[in-house]
């Protein structure tokens, strides 16, 4: 039973070291997807003993999907890993013990993720122990197609492991506004073909009664994208703010929260209606739009 990490990198020599030593002794292969970084992640990665393609970056969903395609073909599970996420010592030993015992039925497993921003593990708000589905029987499963905040899709029936994958980057607020601004810009992609429909829907939102990110999933596209823009980003913060206790979180908390679950989703928002402006004022289609106000090649696949 070969298991095979898959990590996507640009620039991460800051945290690569971190995360491929949390794999020592679970993962039996590890593959890096490297979108050409400028610094030092391809020499890193190398001696770390892992195996480095090289691919210009086409989305997150698709850059995964096309490494699958490319392990090797006695893999039987698959597991990603952000480059600056790592596992607990608590995960990595769960999954050396409990993986191989697992019924052949189970084709996926999900992990508890903790964040820590700003050197604080944000415990509250909705954000940290939400299972997240990162490991899966290789070939049984496979990336939404979407632009932001894909999902692994097929690997149901699955289990929950105790254990936490650490989400903890290290770079400064700078970078992480910087970040999130073009995450909110793949997002309003995605919430404008909700409405405008001119990319293939790929959605986990049909798995709602069997799988809690389906569940999200539905919420997300069935309810928080037909309330009004702006006042739902108000609502949502509210809501994991005060509702989810993420006041509990304390000063860095606060920030995290305040632009994570407000400034994002309101950015996302301005940046739809902007699109929409573009279309009325030079009669433009949707796809154009986007091409010109958000700078995403919608029609060619790529940014």
């Amino acid at each position: 039973m070969k298991l095979a990490a898959v990590v996507l990198t640009l620039n991460e020599a800051r945290h690569l070291p971190r995360c491929l030593a949390s794999l020592r002794g679970v993962a039996d292969s590890v593959t890096v997807v490297d979108s050409f970084s400028t610094d030092e992640t391809v020499r890193i990665a190398g001696e770390h003993g892992a195996r480095v393609v090289r691919r210009a970056f086409a989305g997150y969903a698709d850059q995964f999907n096309w490494v699958l395609t490319r392990l090797d073909a006695d893999t039987g599970w698959v597991l990603r890993v952000d480059a600056d996420e790592y596992l607990s010592p608590a995960l990595a030993a769960e999954i050396r013990e409990r993986l191989p015992a697992l019924d052949a039925g189970i084709n996926g497993v999900a992990f508890r993720r903790l964040v820590i921003f700003q050197g604080r593990a944000i415990r509250f708000g909705g954000v940290s122990r939400a299972p997240m589905l990162r490991l899966f029987r290789y070939g049984r499963a496979r990336s939404e197609s979407r632009w932001m905040d894909e999902h692994v899709k097929g690997a149901e029936p699955s289990v929950t492991f105790r254990g936490e994958l650490i989400d903890e980057n290290l770079k400064p607020l700078t970078w992480w506004i910087d970040k999130h601004n073009r995450y909110a810009s793949r997002e309003a992609v995605d919430l404008l073909n909700l409405e405008y429909g001119f990319w293939p829907r790929d959605s986990i939102a049909g798995l709602r009664f069997g799988s809690r990110a389906g569940a999200k999933r539905w919420v997300k596209e069935r309810v928080y994208a037909r309330l009004p823009r702006g006042i739902r980003a108000l609502a949502y913060f509210l809501y994991c703010y005060v509702f989810r206790l993420g006041l509990l979180d304390g000063p860095s908390g606060a920030v995290f929260h305040v632009l994570q679950g407000f400034w994002y989703r309101y950015l996302v928002d301005a940046k739809m209606a902007e699109v929409e402006r573009c279309m009325r004022d030079s009669g433009a289609d949707v796809a154009t739009a986007i091409d010109r106000i958000l700078g995403i090649d919608v029609q060619g696949g790529r940014d």
